[in-house]
């Protein structure tokens, strides 16, 4: 659906964007994640037609941006940090209005009004002035005027911004069932709401990508193997001996425990092996109890720390 190749973009000798490339398949909500400067809100602009590139080329739909951008910008729909919403008109005439500005044939209009309306929750606030609605009905405002054109691209800056707990909760709903029939870029600092509602994500430092894949993916090469922490009623010397024989074991650190009827051990597996049973069966032959076992996992805090040293 996007297509991005070599996009650069310079400030005055400064690139906020540095030949950056990537895909945009279908039908999926992909994070762009990235600390202040790293060059988000700049490649965002430049999708939407806002600005131009300094070099490389964004095609939606096949259609290049830059050469066509009126015909690009009809596969896009783009609800920007503060919603471009007018306090003074109600939803119902807000959304008219969008709808005329965006094209839209005047035998369609109601119909899409209808379906914006409704896809994002607005029927009961729908002749309010705008001025009068909290500030997640204001998203939701913007949200419908993002979608009243049926586009095939939705891009969104930090949706939930300022929303309280169930406004947030609400908007990432939303998103995800847009993310069913269309492409769903969502630029956040929220990584709860980032791996709640994203099926890829797109890491900037720096103006360069340094990370694009799925957040289960991302966890698993940032910690490099399966690893596991267990605690072991027994002597160190004792744990040592049982796991020696286990194969697929490629490193084990003893951990220091307040109790000296206990071990703990940090055990580094080989990538893709479950040796959680193997471990349980060597323990219980040896008569050295498994107190506790678990997984250890990055967070994706942890793996945004480390792509980017942004601590």
């Amino acid at each position: 659906m996007i297509e991005v190749k070599d996009l650069t973009k310079i400030y005055t000798n400064f690139p906020a964007v540095d030949s950056v490339s990537f895909s945009v398949e279908d039908d999926k909500v992909y994070g762009l994640l990235g600390p202040n400067g790293a060059g988000k809100s700049t490649i965002m602009n430049i999708i939407t037609g806002y600005i131009s590139a300094t070099s490389g080329t964004v095609t939606i739909d096949g259609i290049d941006i830059l050469e066509e951008p009126e015909k690009a910008k009809k596969n896009i729909g783009y609800l920007p940090e503060i919603p471009p919403v007018y306090p003074d008109m109600t939803p119902n005439e807000y959304l008219r209005f969008a709808a005329q500005l965006k094209g839209i044939k005047k035998e369609k209009r109601k119909e899409r009004l209808e379906y914006a309306i409704e896809a994002t929750g607005l029927e009961n606030m729908r002749n309010r002035l705008i001025k009068n609605l909290s500030k997640g009905y204001r998203q939701r405002v913007g949200l419908a005027q993002a979608i009243i054109a049926d586009p095939k691209v939705v891009i969104l800056d930090e949706p939930t911004v300022g929303l309280d707990p169930i406004q947030i909760i609400e908007i990432r709903d939303l998103i995800k069932e847009l993310g069913k029939n269309r492409t769903v870029i969502l630029s956040s600092h929220i990584m709860q709401e980032i791996s709640a509602v994203c099926d890829r994500l797109l890491i900037l430092s720096h103006g360069k990508l340094i990370a694009n894949d799925t957040p289960d993916n991302l966890m698993r090469m940032m910690y490099g193997q399966n690893s596991l922490s267990l605690t072991i009623k027994g002597t160190r010397a004792a744990v040592s001996s049982a796991i020696a024989p286990i194969d697929g074991i490629i490193k084990t650190d003893f951990l220091r425990s307040e109790n000296g009827n206990e071990c703990k051990v940090i055990i580094d597996c080989e990538p893709e092996k479950d040796l959680r049973e193997a471990i349980f069966y060597a323990m219980s032959d040896a008569k050295l109890p498994i107190l506790h076992m678990s997984e250890i996992n990055m967070s994706l805090e942890d793996i945004f720390i480390e792509l980017t040293g942004n601590k």
